[in-house]
């Protein structure tokens, strides 16, 4: 292999005589590196699939390059981006009402009409990166420019995401540039055999709760690796923006963790902001409108940064909105209490209590919510009853018939009054976007 600048490495494999790739679409690849520490095999860290073969534990490398014939095209145009997003946050894996693992043709025949339906303008989409934990829903990324094959192959991913433009809605990808998975052996982590060659070394390098490496964003070439990884997907498979997640975690060396932020500039503006983090968000968000200005850039921050969501070229850090992250917590705390015990004026200062100017994204409830150890606002509500009560053959009782109302009146004040955009995890089916289903 020739070394090339920017610390990459490439070799050119010259066609076979009749013109056909010198490695034959499907082939396993890896590359093996002699480090100071060894002999080191890994998966390419630009692989753009990588599948778990049956019985085995490691991931393979995948060289994906289908004939032409078998090559997805898009048909149909990314929709414009609406006034008002309203976001059906989902799983592919998880969106069959059957024990199995869903896929995205099942997801673009059978989910996608009946998220139009619902009255929703937008899709945004959990674990697309492949991640080889599935319990970690897609956080612990192994390879960032692979599509999970769990689900399909990329082409088939290409063609949800085409029906979703067909029917109006923009798609948005859960992207993960905060952290990344541990395994040393289908992921980045020891990729040329040191501690430090993506990520920090040492202890700044791992995220102590989360098990997981992080990045080093001063470092030109994680700069490279994790810019062009935006851009491909928005180019080779049409999404229209991103989720970012943990960017809370990016930008302060304590990660956020056990410290209660109190909107004082300088719990924001000290020496425990990772400076190098937050130019990367000021770069791959100037890098998505730049390429695309209708692209959509949403950051999951509970810190409250202050200029999350003013332009770059303003000064700020660049993000269209940020998850109202606030307003979940809130309505756990309140679901605890009860009734007459609630709080109008509480309620309302939280649900506007956000930063002049400053586009937010409610929510009453997330996948944080109804996946990550804790009860969705029905089991808050109804957990007693449910079971055995909210069948169409069976009477009603008065904890149904107060926890729906509820949850509807929950969900109509959340979406009222709470941001400008509205989310909601699926399988939480009540109270929906359209008005006649509110």
């Amino acid at each position: 292999m020739t070394k090339k600048e920017f610390g990459v490495w490439e070799i050119v494999l010259p066609n076979n005589a009749d013109g056909s790739s010198a490695i034959t679409h499907g082939s396993r690849v890896k590359i093996r590196m002699d480090t100071p520490s060894g002999i080191k095999d890994s998966i390419p860290a630009w692989i753009k699939f990588s599948v778990q073969a049956p019985g085995e534990i490691p991931y393979n490398g995948i060289y994906y390059d289908p004939p032409e014939a078998e090559k997805y095209v898009f048909r149909y145009p990314r929709p414009k981006r609406p006034k008002s997003l309203r976001i059906y946050e989902s799983h592919v894996g998880m969106s069959s009402p059957e024990p199995k693992i869903n896929t995205y043709i099942n997801f673009r025949d059978d989910v996608l009409p009946r998220i139009k339906s619902l009255g929703y303008n937008a899709v945004q989409i959990m674990a697309i990166q492949e991640h080889s934990y599935y319990a970690s829903f897609g956080y612990h990324v192994t390879n960032f420019f692979a599509p999970s094959s769990r689900f399909g192959t990329p082409d088939d991913l290409k063609s949800l995401i085409d029906r979703a433009h067909d029917l109006g809605l923009l798609v948005l990808m859960d992207i993960v540039h905060s952290h990344a998975s541990n395994n040393t052996l289908d992921g980045l982590n020891k990729f040329d055999g040191t501690d430090a060659h993506y990520f920090h070394a040492g202890s700044r390098g791992y995220h102590w709760i989360w098990d997981s490496r992080l990045f080093n964003y001063g470092s030109w070439e994680v700069l490279r690796f994790l810019l062009s990884n935006a851009r491909w997907w928005l180019e080779e498979y049409k999404f229209d923006g991103f989720r970012f997640d943990g960017v809370t975690s990016m930008m302060y060396t304590h990660h956020g963790l056990q410290v209660e932020f109190t909107g004082k500039y300088n719990e924001y503006f000290g020496f425990a902001t990772d400076v190098d983090a937050v130019v990367y968000l000021m770069l791959v968000n100037d890098l998505i409108h730049g390429l695309y200005p209708e692209a959509v850039s949403i950051g999951e921050d509970v810190s409250g940064m202050p200029t999350f969501c003013i332009p770059v070229e303003d000064g700020g850090i660049g993000f269209d909105y940020r998850l109202h992250m606030a307003v979940p917590d809130k309505w756990i705390e309140i679901l605890k209490l009860r009734d007459e015990n609630w709080k109008m004026g509480d309620i309302v200062h939280t649900l506007t209590n956000r930063r002049w100017l400053e586009k937010c994204i409610a929510y009453a409830e997330s996948h944080d919510q109804a996946l990550v150890g804790d009860k969705t606002i029905a089991f808050w509500l109804m957990d007693k009853d449910m079971y055995d009560f909210m069948a169409l053959d069976k009477p009603s009782t008065p904890c149904i018939d107060r926890g729906i109302a509820l949850h509807k009146m929950i969900r109509l004040i959340t979406m009222g009054i709470g941001g400008e955009g509205y989310l909601n995890f699926m399988g939480n089916e009540f109270g929906h976007p359209g008005c006649s289903r509110l």
